[in-house]
């Protein structure tokens, strides 16, 4: 029987390193223009005068002008450019206006300006598992770039998708609408549309995060009951309405016929026994608690016939 043979040791991968955006210090576009309209003067002024210096240094100083050409660079308000040296990152530069730097480096225009991101209506399970739709406004904006470009393939669909993931999550930890099996505190998706927003925009910060973007605001902007079920929804709602409003006329309809017994006890005007209060009360609360006006009875003879 042979031994076992011996299996090589685990080895643990190397931490994977995440590169987060350093400034970089880039020189005035206008000193450098200024050196290269001098070297090209210069080299000009040479071969136009032969007898000054030697061709070569002419064309030298000429060819020396050329290169400073390629490091020039404008950036914008809010607009970064992210640099690499043969692959190497070596950072981003926020500066404004005309800028200048080592013309062997590679550069990438990126916006770091606020943007809009409008998500389509999306059909989701609410809490109670009632279909939705749901759909969201975020602002956003890149605030780290090295993150944004080096560690996520293309941020800007990395956003769209996780927006929507956020969404979807977000509609699945509320009810859409209060109801008898909810607590009277708890937060729903119709009601707290303040706390869901900030709900919204802290997950979609926490998703965010990996790819150096940040959540500025996050606003639902459609909600509402999925086709299937809307009508049927829609009579929920009615119903209930219904029964609250009924529930009001009733109470206050039994406060005005108590009002009626009490003012006319208390005043001596008529004396009733227990029957014919039941029968007032009858009365009054038909005539109050009814859809439709009451007709008037006149009543000819006593009391009691």
């Amino acid at each position: 029987m042979q031994p076992p043979a011996a299996t090589a040791p685990f080895v643990h991968p190397a931490p994977r390193v995440i590169r987060s955006e350093r400034p970089y210090r880039s020189m005035g576009g206008y000193l450098a223009a200024l050196a290269a309209a001098l070297l090209f003067g210069a080299g000009l002024a040479v071969l136009l005068q032969r007898g000054l210096a030697p061709t070569g240094v002419g064309v030298a100083l000429i060819l020396a002008g050329a290169a400073l050409a390629p490091g020039f660079y404008m950036l914008k308000p809010n607009e970064g450019i992210i640099f690499t040296l043969f692959g190497e990152y070596k950072g981003t530069d926020r500066s404004e206006g005309l800028r200048w730097t080592n013309p062997l480096l590679s550069g990438q225009k990126i916006s770091l300006r606020a943007r809009n991101l409008n998500t389509a209506p999306l059909k989701v399970n609410d809490k109670r598992g009632n279909p939705v739709e749901i759909g969201a406004a975020v602002v956003w904006r890149v605030r780290d770039t090295a993150q944004a470009v080096f560690e996520i393939d293309d941020y800007t669909r990395f956003v769209g998708i996780q927006a929507e993931a956020a969404i979807r999550h977000l509609a699945t930890l509320y009810a859409y609408d209060s109801g008898e099996d909810l607590d009277a505190e708890e937060t729903t998706l119709r009601a707290g549309l303040d706390v869901v927003a900030d709900a919204l925009k802290a997950e979609l910060n926490q998703r965010f995060e990996s790819a150096g973007v940040e959540v500025l605001d996050a606003k639902l902007t459609h909600l509402a009951y999925a086709a299937e079920i809307a009508q049927v929804m829609l009579r929920r709602q009615q119903a209930t309405a219904i029964v609250s409003a009924r529930h009001q006329i009733v109470a206050g309809a039994v406060g005005m016929v108590e009002a009626a017994l009490k003012g006319l006890s208390d005043r001596n005007l008529v004396v009733l026994d227990d029957e014919r209060k039941a029968a007032m009360v009858s009365n009054l609360l038909v005539v109050l608690c009814s859809d439709n006006d009451a007709q008037p009875v006149i009543n000819t003879g006593t009391l009691y016939t």
